[in-house]
């Protein structure tokens, strides 16, 4: 079984920083696209930014400038470094992973449990 683990989230004031943490972990295989959503009350789930295998990334309008993500390869982690919060950042961030788990078998996409990012003076 694969499970993604997320840490990091909590309360900070207009202008802070967080840095958000995923591990995957389990039975693995290969990882290929990782990537970090939010959702917000009311909202539907949105795209904060992605990351491939290689490196490349991409990142929404929204968030440009103030987020970065990044990955080891190496450890099945991923991060988001998330500078210069807004109140409107507001929401539950959830880790999502496309892996294989096996040579034969074929990508699933899995996701984490999320974790509150509340941004608040």
């Amino acid at each position: 079984q694969v499970q993604l683990v997320e840490s990091g989230g909590g309360l900070v004031q207009p202008g802070g920083s967080l840095r958000l943490s995923c591990a995957a972990s389990g039975s693995i295989f290969s990882i290929n696209a990782m990537g970090w959503y939010r959702q917000a009350p009311g909202k539907q789930r949105e795209l904060v930014a992605g990351i491939t295998s290689g490196g490349s990334t991409n990142y929404a309008d929204s968030v440009k400038g103030r987020f970065t993500i990044s990955r080891d390869n190496a450890k099945n982690t991923m991060l988001l470094q998330m500078n210069s919060l807004r109140p409107e950042d507001t929401a539950v961030y959830f880790c999502n992973a496309v892996i294989k788990v096996d040579q034969n078998g074929a990508f699933r996409r899995y996701w984490g449990q999320g974790t509150q990012v509340t941004v608040s003076s």
